[in-house]
């Protein structure tokens, strides 16, 4: 049961990791920018799905929140929050919110003549509409197409990077329990064996004492009373 218990546990924490790594690490999109919006956001700066406070405005209870209007090729409604992430977390860096917002509106004036201009929008998070939860755009650039095909190159290269020094770790922790923790626990074991031994010698010889007596309990009883 316990091994069990162990197991579901790692898994969980695994699952967690790569939920993790899925929400921070970028993504990129191709979309047409068709808009932008800005709305007065009463939850608190820095709680999860919201972002940072605009560099230089924090400490304020309230704020404006921008956002970028997208279609993608397949004509789906795609929303990103336009939000600094300053020099917090996940570390983009992002202190530019008011040009992006420029840059957007900049698309939209030059597609008004009827040229869609497609972009790779850099960005991280999720879009989940039942909790209005939003992905936050850190930049886009202009591509040929909605064709294009983008190669995640950092990703790569971070996971890559990650792995192997996960895996460095695990062997480090390994010969460490090998040369350290397997010897102390074998000798752990081989002390119980030999106590749980010695403690089932004891409780052998208690019980031949007490037969023996009992034995001869009877033969008395026997002898002079006749009782069985």
């Amino acid at each position: 049961m316990f091994k069990h218990i162990k197991t579901a546990i790692k898994i969980a924490l695994a699952f967690g990791f790569l939920l993790f790594l899925h929400y921070n690490l970028p993504q990129k999109d191709i979309v047409r920018v068709v808009g932008t919006f800005e709305i007065r956001d009463d939850k608190p700066a820095e709680s999860f799905g919201t972002g940072q406070a605009d560099a230089g405005s924090t400490g304020f209870p309230n704020r404006d929140v921008r956002y970028i209007t997208t279609k993608r090729p397949n004509n789906r409604a795609m929303v990103y929050r336009n939000t600094d992430t300053g020099w917090g977390w996940p570390p983009y860096f992002k202190f530019d919110t008011s040009n992006l917002t420029a840059d957007a509106q900049d698309l939209i004036l030059r597609q008004e003549g009827g040229k869609e201009i497609w972009v790779a929008v850099k960005h991280y998070g999720w879009r989940i509409e039942i909790v209005s939860l939003y992905p936050n755009a850190i930049s886009f650039k202009e591509v040929d197409g909605p064709n294009v095909r983008l190669i995640p190159w950092f990703n790569i290269v971070f996971l890559t990077v990650l792995f192997g020094i996960l895996l460095w770790i695990w062997l480090r922790v390994r010969r460490f329990k090998k040369n350290r923790i397997d010897p102390v626990t074998e000798k752990i074991d081989e002390k119980i064996d030999a106590a749980a031994d010695k403690i089932g010698d004891a409780a052998d010889a208690a019980g031949k004492e007490i037969s023996e007596s009992s034995s001869g309990l009877r033969k008395f009883m026997r002898r002079w009373f006749g009782t069985k």
